[in-house]
């Protein structure tokens, strides 16, 4: 067991292995992709855990995201980087979803009010444990505020880059918060292209979606809090907005970690990876039974947040889905925008048009006859839906004029 702790920090990381090949890496030294050019995971001695920490000790913790020290690779406590990531809760659909057994978990209350605040904590936390100085990542908007508010908080600077059609709240939170951000006339992945070449000459460290190793053990985090919040009992099925899919992979790997703890039992829940119509690689690889998502052309979705044309992690996405039983599913904006509304006229919140297409998939399922309405669901809204535009509201009074009450 690796061992260098602080009184009040554990860490049990053994290594980093290829999640292709299985090849070996040391911890503790800063790495990006594989020698095979996919991501890394992090692997803990587990039995160390196990002996070091009880379900009941864990209870006693205030529920933040660092209760989960022990399974977090962050080996020093002076490099912790927090600005309060709560457990998000589980908010029942009844009416928009059909009933009581739809869950939201509404990971907009999270700093930045995205769910990128997990993966991009511990990213950053592990950049400043390693030494990195300087950051550039390619954003759809989200990724890139949360990196910038914790990278400014450790002092590590970061440049980033954004679609021409990012939204404007995006890309003034990114510029607020302390980083330099450009606007390029591309999709992410031209963004992410800018990135590699300046990593490749040594200007700065290339924080792409699963480029680096630890924006996984941030995210897994959601699956371990809802093992917790669900009594060690995970429900029958997950609706998860899939872009690069990093949330995804990284509650796939939680569930395996918990049963290896004796946690949980085996019963894993179906793994739905949601995509827009207008974006769908991993739907388009699932459905040909491939292990590898080509790239998307001409990717339009108004789930901005969803729109990757392709995702190094598409083979990790597409393991997890065909080994829960799940599915890939698209969804065409339309069913997006009416589940938003729904939602917030029927049950009084607000989901990202990434969370309204989760919605819109397990209405989809439901009709498909692929869940039933029994089955105890969990759909993520990965960001508050105060960043996302809004209808018009033009009704006006004149306060001076007659008013008809009875009509308003």
């Amino acid at each position: 067991m690796n061992s260098n702790l602080t009184a009040d920090r554990q860490t049990f990381v053994t290594h980093l292995e290829c999640s292709l090949t299985g090849e070996r890496y040391e911890a503790d030294q800063l790495h990006g992709l594989s020698r095979a050019g996919r991501p890394l995971l992090v692997r803990y001695d587990l039995d160390g855990v196990r002996a070091a920490l009880a379900k009941d000790a864990l209870a006693a913790r205030p529920t933040d995201l660092w209760r989960w020290r022990e399974l977090l690779p962050v080996r020093r406590t002076e490099n912790v980087v927090s600005l309060g990531e709560i457990e998000t809760p589980l908010i029942p659909l009844v009416k928009s979803g059909g009933g009581g057994n739809v869950l939201v978990k509404d990971e907009g209350r999270l700093p930045t009010g995205s769910f990128k605040a997990r993966g991009l904590v511990m990213a950053v936390a592990m950049a400043k444990e390693l030494g990195v100085t300087r950051i550039a990542m390619p954003t759809n908007g989200n990724a890139g505020a949360a990196l910038a508010a914790y990278a400014s908080r450790v002092g590590i600077e970061t440049i980033v880059f954004c679609p021409e059609d990012t939204p404007e709240v995006n890309v003034r939170e990114i510029a607020m918060q302390g980083a330099r951000v450009y606007r390029v006339n591309g999709l992410i992945d031209d963004c992410g292209a800018i990135v590699g070449k300046g990593a490749a000459e040594g200007r700065w460290f290339d924080f792409s979606t699963l480029k680096e190793p630890y924006r996984i053990e941030g995210k897994k985090t959601m699956g371990l809090e809802l093992a917790a919040q669900m009594g060690w009992e995970l429900p029958d099925a997950i609706f998860y907005p899939t872009g690069g899919g990093t949330g995804l992979i990284g509650m796939w790997k939680a569930f395996d970690e918990l049963e290896r703890l004796g946690w949980i039992g085996p019963k894993r829940p179906r793994m739905y990876a949601v995509q827009a119509s207008g974006c769908a690689p991993i739907v388009r690889a699932f459905e040909a039974g491939e292990q590898h998502a080509e790239r998307w052309e001409d990717a339009h979705t108004v789930a901005a947040g969803i729109r990757v044309p392709r995702a190094v992690g598409d083979f990790l996405i597409l393991r997890a889905v065909r080994e829960s039983g799940g599915k890939a599913v698209g969804v065409g904006d339309p069913a997006i925008l009416a589940a938003v509304d729904d939602c917030a006229k029927k049950d009084g919140l607000l989901l990202c048009p990434e969370g309204g297409a989760t919605l819109a998939a397990y209405r989809q399922a439901l009709r498909d006859g692929e869940v039933d309405e029994d089955e105890r669901v969990v759909l993520f809204n990965c960001a508050t839906g105060l960043k996302y535009p809004m209808p018009e509201a033009p009704a006006w009074l004149d306060r001076h004029g007659a008013i008809d009450l009875g009509a308003l």
